[in-house]
């Protein structure tokens, strides 16, 4: 699912983030641009600079429920 970034990821905000899909079981991918990073990663996801209006597609194939999650968080929000 690609959503849209609306605050900025970095230390605190991306540990909350890597906490959060810790939560779940499998596999959960941030994909920007050409870089793809594993979203249990708090290095791949700082490597990211997300920063607000950048889109991003969060790939979580086996738990639909964890884009839900962190869009709870409100670090996203669904395009």
């Amino acid at each position: 699912m690609i959503v849209k970034v609306t605050k900025p990821v970095f230390a605190e905000t991306a540990s909350q983030l890597v906490h959060a899909t810790n939560n779940f079981s499998g596999t959960i991918l941030l994909k920007k641009e050409h870089w793809v990073v594993d979203a249990k990663s708090l290095l791949g996801i700082l490597a990211l600079s997300l920063q607000p209006g950048q889109e991003v597609e969060i790939s979580a194939e086996d738990n639909p429920e964890a884009v839900d999650a962190l869009v709870a968080l409100g670090l996203f929000e669904k395009k």
